[in-house]
């Protein structure tokens, strides 16, 4: 029985969706990534960069942005974690590579988490597992059709609709169970939209770029 798992990160950890063969499906969260991918699975698809170059823009993020804008963070370089402060990192990175390339206080925000992926991908890890973007994938669910924002209830509502058409019947019991937990709405949303990529996945972004480690810098949906 072939299961299928998508991960997203929040404020304590990730946060893993899964679905079988039969339609069966379920969540589980945990502080560290190790545990979840753990769990059997014949493809995982994780919400997070998974190569790095040492500076730069990857081709991949620039190429997602211009498909769903700004929900595609910039600037993810293997270095990042190595600054004592965003401002260090921007003063860095506007000397060497030039003004306005540095980095958003989002993509800051979620850097040991880009770190905590990169210490533990191969390139034969990434054989099964892959970095998602949920928006893409949204993108891709609705046929190219413009979605609401997913902060608004209609775009939350939408992205609900598209998940239990694949499979994620349970997705609206799920939000109500995650009090007290620290996932965010759009965590466990965005975690089950990655599953439906591993499932059903076979486009991406991406111009055969691969980092000093000899991962591929490329984005599925």
């Amino acid at each position: 029985m072939k299961t299928y798992l998508g991960l997203d990160g929040f404020r304590f950890g990730w946060v893993a969706a899964w679905i079988d063969e039969r339609g069966d499906h379920g969540f589980d969260y945990s502080p560290g990534l190790t545990r979840l991918l753990a769990m059997p699975h014949a493809r995982a698809m994780i919400d997070m960069p998974i190569g790095l170059q040492p500076s730069g823009y990857r081709a991949c993020d620039l190429r997602a942005r211009e498909l769903v804008g700004p929900a595609v963070f910039l600037g993810a370089r293997r270095d990042l974690w190595t600054f004592p402060d965003m401002a260090a990192a921007n003063r860095h990175y506007w000397k060497h590579e030039g003004k306005g390339r540095g980095v958003s206080a989002q993509l800051w925000n979620i850097r040991d988490k880009i770190r905590e992926v990169d210490e533990i991908m191969t390139p034969e890890r990434q054989a099964t597992i892959g970095e998602a973007h949920p928006e893409l994938i949204f993108r891709n669910l609705a046929s190219g059709v413009r979605l609401a924002k997913k902060t608004s209830a209609e775009g939350r509502g939408q992205r609900i609709v598209l998940l239990a058409q694949r499979g994620f019947t349970r997705l609206p019991e799920w939000l109500t169970q995650r009090h007290g937990t620290g996932i965010g709405r759009d965590d466990l949303t965005d975690a089950c939209a990655c599953a439906i990529a591993a499932r059903d996945s076979t486009q991406r972004v991406g111009e055969n770029e691969i980092d000093p480690r000899g991962l591929r810098m490329e984005i599925n949906y």
